[in-house]
């Protein structure tokens, strides 16, 4: 077995998970990998890498999973010999898991897009105890020092809540290998806990788990502000997991993301994480991403079609009044059902062509709607937007309460005279923080609630419209 540590895995379960233990007997017993590798945007490294995960007799496809790259990263892949797919889901846990259903060898190999410097025999270090059968998942340890988010967010809650795992030098790194049977059975997070959570996933399905030494390698660093959004979400993977095995309440950790969720949807919050750009272009999500409407689907769903009826497209209503007697309606809820409609509905043909042909053209686009952020979130994902604007459900222990807070972004104190809420404000809001004028705009609606927005908006498409 190549330089290395390896742990069996002793965890305590003390409350249920979704997480079964592995079977190695499940796999088949290949002694070839697969390579993926989840990119965004990498043109100046992704040939190389490409090129070096085939420069190993061990690898019998290299797949690169695109989350909408508009630098030409697809077309550098591919040429360099890489199967290119786009993700279902924007995120690099969901490109990830997409790798997992695409491949066809047993061992799989993740790789990032941006590594360079790499040993030549990194893929035989990494894969050779699982191809011989000693190991069924392993991390990648190199000499660069453990970044920050490690030393100061990772480590410490990891020697609180898991200290079985305070032994692993470099608990985030991207670099792994795994048997495919136990990832189809593991959880993958689509943000920056994904790596974490894996590992964490994997010692709670009880496999056998290395740490490999692959020497040294470069690899590019993080802006300070992004470092603070890796460090939330590998906290809070971390505390998920915990709260999941019954090392931390899980009612606390619910109430701890769910104060996140609302503190990022606050104005400032929310505007601050768009990047500059000098073109805006903002897209309804019913009838014009997605096929048909969410909250009309989600009904049909949970059996609250006839309560919905009642107040659907009530125009006697304010717009906030309706909203509020919509959310009362899916009271009880889980969470994960809002996530799974918005998941599995239909995406209008051509929405992801659409949004990234305009981001190769320098717009900035958003997915702007009256329903539901956690709708919006995952639909935006899907077709690879750079925001969403929408009102945010307050959830409890994981269960919509029905009370809705309006999304701040609609308001504006100079902003439509018609509404107080409306969709017109959020492209206010947006021009003012841009610095563009109207003319740079452009607005895709399908409605009577997109007409002030498509009105402003310096070029407007009324797409298949209702009314």
């Amino acid at each position: 077995m190549p330089r290395g540590r390896l742990w069996l895995n002793q965890v305590t379960m003390n409350a249920p998970v979704c997480i079964r233990p592995y079977d190695p007997a499940e796999s088949s017993g290949e002694d070839m990998v697969s390579v993926i590798i989840p990119v965004l945007n990498e043109a100046p490294t992704i040939a190389s890498v490409v090129g070096f995960a085939w420069r190993s007799p061990r690898v019998s496809e290299v797949i690169v999973v695109d989350d909408g790259s508009i630098d030409g990263t697809p077309d550098l892949a591919r040429a360099a010999g890489a199967r290119v797919v786009t993700s279902t889901m924007l995120g690099k846990g969901g490109s990830m898991e997409d790798g997992v259903g695409l491949a066809t060898n047993e061992t799989l190999l993740y790789l990032d897009g941006d590594l360079r410097g790499l040993a030549p025999d990194l893929v035989e270090r990494v894969a050779a105890p699982i191809l011989a059968g000693e190991v069924d998942f392993v991390k990648a340890r190199f000499t660069r020092s453990a970044g920050r988010v490690t030393m100061l967010t990772a480590r410490p809650l990891l020697r609180i809540y898991f200290p079985e795992l305070t032994h692993f030098e470099q608990p985030l790194g991207g670099i792994i290998a795994a048997r495919r049977g136990l990832l189809r059975s593991l959880r993958f997070e689509n943000d920056y806990g994904v790596d974490i959570g894996l590992l964490i996933d994997a010692i709670v399905a009880k496999a056998r788990v290395a740490e490999i030494d692959v020497g040294h390698l470069e690899h590019d660093s993080q802006p300070l502000e992004r470092l603070e959004e890796m460090a939330v979400q590998v906290a809070r993977t971390i505390l998920d997991r915990a709260a999941r095995l019954g090392r931390l309440r899980y009612s606390f950790a619910s109430k701890v993301q769910e104060t996140e969720r609302h503190q990022r949807a606050e104005l400032a919050a929310a505007l601050g994480k768009i990047p500059q750009g000098e073109r805006l272009a903002l897209f309804d999500m019913d009838g014009v991403i997605l096929q048909g409407r969410f909250i009309v689907e989600l009904a049909r769903r949970t059996n609250r079609e006839s309560a919905l009826e009642e107040f659907l497209d009530r125009f006697d209503l304010t717009a906030e009044e309706r909203a509020r007697k919509i959310a009362a309606i899916f009271a009880g809820v889980p969470c994960e059902a809002f996530e799974h409609c918005a998941r599995v509905m239909p995406l209008m043909p051509g929405a992801v062509e659409a949004v990234v042909g305009l981001r190769k053209a320098g717009f900035r686009v958003g997915v702007v709607t009256d329903s539901f952020d956690t709708a919006s979130e995952i639909v935006r994902r899907r077709v690879f937007a750079d925001f969403s604007f929408a009102n945010l459900m307050k959830f409890r222990n994981g269960h919509a309460t029905g009370q809705l807070t309006l999304a701040p972004a609609m308001v504006h104190p100079h902003g439509c005279r018609a509404h107080r809420h409306c969709k017109a404000n959020v492209m206010l809001h947006l021009i003012e923080k841009l610095g563009i004028g109207r003319e740079c705009v452009l607005a895709v609606g399908d409605g009577e609630n997109d007409r002030c927005m498509l009105r402003q908006a310096g070029c407007s498409v009324a797409f298949q419209p209702k009314t």
